[in-house]
């Protein structure tokens, strides 16, 4: 594994072997970015705030006027912290976002568990990708769902099937769900995901593309498969992000055909000068 920047796994593993005992989910930071919610959000943060969370950072991507009210609920609670965009900017945008206002805001943060405000992740499972993190900082964890359940829309069970299929047989990555929202994320890995690129959807794909780089590991694990109502709260745009989705990943695969073919090539003339 190489080192990242300033603070590389070395510097993770120093980190983790100083945590004190006694450090809970309290210690981990739940990034929530939204557009346009309803009342599942509402409801999702109420619940967080029951199960113990304490800091909660929602992201207002540039909702419309009749979506705002939302946000005002969940003031109520001390917990949380409404960031705002005035214009859309995209989820990519709105995590980022909310990884730097965490960084610099946040110093006993030890990570992040990103999380969906559409209801489709269960706190049970948001509590065991923290507990994850917790146990092993120096990993991403990624909450992946079952995508052979009958109830899975088509659209997404073939997607992930496919994107899954693509990271194993050109990156040698084993991931069971790539496109996952549930991510708990350590603290000394948020600088460099505020680099990674990507506005939109793309960005999470890119996130993945960075920890294969970056030779970082990923732990799974397993969560509740929810879709509500099909799905139809999804601001995923099925084709234009798809294109971006797939142009990262095709941008990623022909960096590191050249850089595989550079490579090669420094070495046959390395040789030959030699000979």
């Amino acid at each position: 594994m190489r080192e990242l920047g300033p603070l590389g796994i070395r510097d993770i593993h120093a980190v983790s072997a100083k945590r004190r005992k006694g450090e809970t989910m309290d210690k981990i930071t739940v990034v929530l970015p939204s557009l346009n919610p309803d009342e599942k959000m509402t409801a999702l943060v109420d619940h967080l705030v029951e199960a113990g969370f304490k800091d909660i950072v929602i992201v207002d991507d540039g909702s419309d006027h009749r979506h705002k009210q939302p946000f005002c609920l969940v003031k109520r609670h001390a917990a949380c912290t409404v960031l705002n965009h005035q214009e859309n900017k995209g989820k990519g945008r709105a995590l980022k976002t909310a990884f730097a206002f965490v960084l610099n805001h946040r110093p006993d943060s030890l990570g992040v568990v990103t999380v969906d405000g559409d209801g489709q992740h269960r706190i049970e499972d948001i509590r065991a990708c923290c507990l994850a993190l917790l146990a092993e900082p120096d990993k991403v964890v990624l909450g992946c769902r079952d995508f052979t359940a009958l109830d899975v829309p088509r659209r997404s069970r073939l997607g992930n099937r496919l994107t899954a299929a693509v990271f194993r047989l050109f990156f040698s990555m084993g991931i069971s769900d790539t496109q996952t929202g549930l991510r708990a994320i350590p603290r000394q890995l948020l600088q460099e995901f505020c680099k990674v690129e990507g506005e939109r959807f793309e960005y999470e794909t890119n996130m993945l593309l960075y920890i294969k780089k970056a030779g970082l590991r990923i732990r799974e694990v397993p969560i509740s498969t929810v879709y509500l109502e099909k799905n139809k709260s999804s601001h995923f745009r099925p084709f234009a992000d798809s294109v971006k989705i797939y142009g990262a990943i095709l941008r990623f695969s022909l960096s590191s055909l050249s850089a595989s073919l550079l490579d090669v090539g420094l070495f046959t003339l390395l040789n030959f000068f030699l000979a």
